[in-house]
Order: structure tokens, then C-alpha cells, then sequence
């Protein structure tokens, strides 16, 4: 059974496995501070937790918890290793905190799966005058894999390097298509 949870400032959910609600709702701490209905979406796109406490002296202290990070130092800390110690969702979408979507991985596939900032809107994938040329970084040189004359071939090849490198941490864009009946398909390779 799977529980979806409204975040306080977004229209946006949570999707949690029930025996991780049901810890979530039950661990003495976080029922006291009534986590789970005060999880709003962090400006990464996380869920969040966030209060600020008065101290004895008058300052202040202001508690954050993040909701996967929480949940994999309870559920998955076995999975956790000396150079796999950041926590961060398989598919990509960091609201969806099923046990079976939250991983441990490096810094280096972390790196690889963060959000582009390329003009283009592809990884890898930049525009030089009136062509496209696509690139991926591996042991930190950049390595130039073509020019292309849309975006869209370049971000495919960014993507097929991507596996031919990195297999399944690569990360891979997601490409519009359109279909001959006029609709698009999203496609990665």
C-alpha cells in the first residue's frame, strides 16, 4: 500500500511505502514535532522539514530535515558506503520517497544526474552557430562526441555515450518526439 501525502506550500505530493509512513507517524520525535504534516517542497524539489526553536538565550536554531534523507538513514543505511553517501531518487523525481526509488550514490553520479542549465535544455548539448555539438565529461576532461543539426540528435548522442560510459548512473535526456498522427513521445534513445 502506497500513501500520498499533500506538501503544506505546493499542490505537489508525496509517495511513501506504508511501513515508512507508518514509522513516520509513529517515532516518538517526529510525531512530537508532527513531521509528516509539515513537509513543504524545498526550492531543490525536495520534501522538507523545517522548524525554528527559541533557545534558553534567546537565539534562535532552526532544524532541517530532509524526507529522503530521513527515510534512507533509517531504511537503507546498510546500503550506505564510503563513497556512496549521498542520497538521491532513481527516477529523478525527488517527491516519490518509495523505498524502492531511494538510493545511496557517489558524488560523481550525483553530479551526472543534476538538472542541465545548458541553453539547450539537454546535457551535454550546446549550441554553436547554427549546428549542435554534443559533449560528456568522463575523468573529468570533456570529450567532444559530434556536431549535429538539431538539438535533439545531439542530445540522442549524448545519451547513447552516456551508456556506452556510465551504464545505468549515466544520465540520460529526455527527448520529444513527434509521432506521425501528430502526437510526441518522450524517447532517451
Amino acid at each position: 500500500m502506497l500513501y500520498k501525502i499533500k506538501l503544506k506550500n505546493a499542490d505537489d505530493t508525496i509517495v511513501l511505502d506504508a511501513n515508512v509512513y507508518e514509522w513516520l507517524t509513529s517515532d516518538p520525535y517526529l510525531a512530537k514535532v508532527d513531521f509528516i504534516n509539515n513537509l513543504r517542497k524545498h526550492s531543490s524539489g525536495c520534501a522538507v522539514f523545517q522548524k525554528t526553536w527559541k533557545n534558553a538565550d534567546g537565539s534562535f536554531k532552526t532544524e532541517t530535515l530532509y524526507l529522503h534523507k530521513v527515510i534512507a538513514e533509517k531504511f537503507l543505511i546498510d546500503t550506505k558506503s564510503k563513497t556512496d553517501n549521498l542520497v538521491g531518487a532513481k527516477n529523478g523525481n525527488k517527491l516519490d520517497c518509495r523505498l524502492e526509488n531511494i538510493v545511496y550514490r557517489s558524488r560523481a553520479v550525483a553530479s551526472r544526474k543534476r538538472k542541465t542549465s545548458s541553453k539547450t535544455g539537454y546535457t551535454g548539448v550546446y549550441q554553436e552557430n547554427q549546428r549542435y555539438r554534443a559533449v560528456i565529461s568522463q575523468n573529468g576532461k570533456s570529450m567532444h562526441i559530434g556536431m549535429f543539426d538539431t538539438a535533439e540528435e545531439a542530445a540522442l548522442a549524448y545519451n547513447r555515450k552516456s551508456k556506452e560510459i556510465y551504464g545505468d548512473t549515466g544520465k540520460l535526456n529526455v527527448v520529444k518526439r513527434q509521432k506521425g498522427d501528430g502526437t510526441f513521445e518522450e524517447v532517451t534513445a
